[in-house]
């Protein structure tokens, strides 16, 4: 399985991919959605800035997986993984009170992350709004 994790270019948390500051990839959410038990290490992971074409690739290397969220443990994931999620200290503060009232989070640990060909994609079909693109293949949604 292929992924591609579509994120907010405003947090500029690609760019700390590609520098090796952020080595986790996590996502929260407030009931079960993908990856949620769907990826695994040694699987590719694709990343693109929403509205860009995709630029880097990484290899799954551990997923961690974290469910009945209470502000608690929420802050608890924050404060244990905030440097390797690609955050500040300062902003931890800010991202407990985006996540705490979720009620899962998925971390998934990033190994060998390049920059690669720029290339588009088609989301028909995976939603509008879809943040997380899971495929066994990317020829199936690759275009240009």
């Amino acid at each position: 399985m292929e992924h591609i994790a579509i994120m907010k270019k405003s947090w500029g948390l690609t760019e700390r991919i590609l520098s090796g500051d952020k080595t986790i990839e996590s996502r929260w959410y407030a009931s079960r959605s993908a990856p949620w038990g769907r990826i695994s290490p040694g699987e590719s992971l694709y990343f693109k800035n929403s509205g860009e074409p995709v630029t880097i690739r990484a290899t799954v290397s551990k997923v961690l997986q974290f469910d009945n969220l209470n502000q608690k443990k929420v802050n608890s994931i924050l404060n244990r993984y905030w440097k390797e999620d690609g955050l500040e200290k300062e902003d931890v503060p800010k991202f407990f009170d985006l996540f705490k009232n979720k009620k899962y989070c998925i971390l998934v640990f990033l190994k060998g992350a390049k920059k690669i060909k720029p290339f588009n994609i088609n989301k028909s079909g995976f939603g509008a709004m879809s943040a997380w693109i899971m495929v066994d293949g990317l020829s199936k949604i690759k275009t240009g």
